[in-house]
């Protein structure tokens, strides 16, 4: 660290600083002096020179990045890292590219006005408003680890879903249900075996899937319900939790009758290989054309499933458990259906009025 002045060749003094920061950092100043005495000049040098050394550094101004940008970041850091569901990372990445990054991909993330996310709205007017939620959930959940993060100071605008209308799951009455069990079975063992699963054990699609040998018990009739396959990614059902359902006698049957030594699962395609989404669609799909049945998904039987049980008044909450639902909330979009429930309430209007209830009593105490 040095202090050196100089005459200037304008007149008066030069002072040449130099001096190491803290952090090891060697700077340079050479400035003219503000007083005219050679003297005051190194007092001066000095002082500026002690000014500099102990001297606060200055806030990094942080650059925000564009969505664009961080997208990658957010998928790898977050959904990657969280590990979430394939499904649910490869519904993000198709969000983030067909919707998010074509409309606001340039804008910085600090730059995202609530007049930009109203602007969105109008360009997915012809989206259902459940879809146009999935798309701004996303967004939401993307500023919020960005401000988690600390890459942007304060989320930039606010975010509110449309207001959207429940609709009723649909499901096959008894007698359609019924129509498809006879014509699956006819159609070959795979489409009744694919049928029973979904309608009388309420398994997903991927839970048809990932399904194995393993998981059946049959001296105590029961499946466990442990994995699902998505695209050939096999991870836990939907939920993060498995779930043991009963077996009913005729899926047990279907079972014991399909049991075979290709494989670990219970279901494969003619080469060999485990059956995909579309094979087991295509499996129920069969048998509901052969039943004269316009809506023939798989899903369908999951409705199906739970919508049987509540109509012959199973709980809500035995339902949620054979389903796997997270959530009471799911299940009771059946328990309309439940005549037990129906029944139970009118019954309340039979017992006496509260009123009269007390009066008896008061009258009897007196008596």
């Amino acid at each position: 660290m040095s202090v050196k002045v100089r005459p200037y060749k304008r007149g008066g003094w030069e002072v040449d600083i130099q001096t190491e920061l803290p952090d090891g950092t060697k700077l340079r100043e050479r400035k003219k002096s503000p007083v005219s005495s050679k003297a005051a000049s190194l007092r001066w040098g000095l002082a500026r020179e002690r000014e500099l050394t102990f001297q606060q550094p200055a806030k990094i101004r942080k650059e925000v990045p564009t969505l664009r940008e961080f997208s990658p970041r957010f998928l790898d850091g977050y959904a990657r890292a969280n590990r979430q569901k394939p499904s649910g990372i490869a519904a993000k990445e198709t969000i983030l590219r067909v919707h998010l990054i074509p409309f606001l991909g340039r804008k910085k993330l600090n730059k995202i006005s609530s007049e930009d996310i109203q602007h969105l709205k109008s360009r997915l007017c012809k989206k259902a408003p459940k879809t146009v939620n999935n798309i701004l959930t996303v967004l939401n959940k993307l500023l919020n680890v960005a401000l988690e993060w600390d890459i942007i100071n304060k989320m930039p605008c606010t975010i509110r879903l449309l207001k959207t209308q429940e609709k009723e799951a649909q499901f096959h009455d008894f007698d359609e249900y019924s129509r498809l069990i006879d014509a699956a079975k006819k159609t070959d063992p795979q489409s009744y075996l694919a049928v029973l699963l979904a309608g009388d054990a309420g398994l997903r699609c991927g839970e048809i899937m990932a399904l194995e040998w393993t998981d059946i018990d049959f001296s105590k009739r029961q499946v466990l319900i442990q994995r699902s396959d998505w695209k050939g990614q096999v991870t836990a059902p939907k939920g993060g939790r498995s779930r043991r359902v009963p077996l009913t006698a005729r899926l047990t049957k279907a079972l014991k009758d399909y049991r075979h030594l290709r494989g670990p699962r219970v279901l494969y395609q003619d080469n060999g290989q485990g059956a995909t989404q579309k094979v087991v669609r295509n499996l129920v799909l069969r048998a509901a054309r052969r039943a004269n049945l316009a809506n023939g998904g798989v899903h369908i039987l999951r409705h199906t499933f739970c919508s049987h049980l509540a109509m012959r008044g199973a709980p809500a909450r035995a339902i949620q458990e054979l389903a796997g639902h997270r959530n009471l909330t799911t299940t009771q979009r059946y328990m309309h259906l439940s005549p037990a429930a129906v029944e139970a309430a009118i019954q309340l209007l039979e017992k006496p009025s509260p009123a009269k209830f007390f009066g008896d009593i008061l009258e009897t105490a007196t008596s």
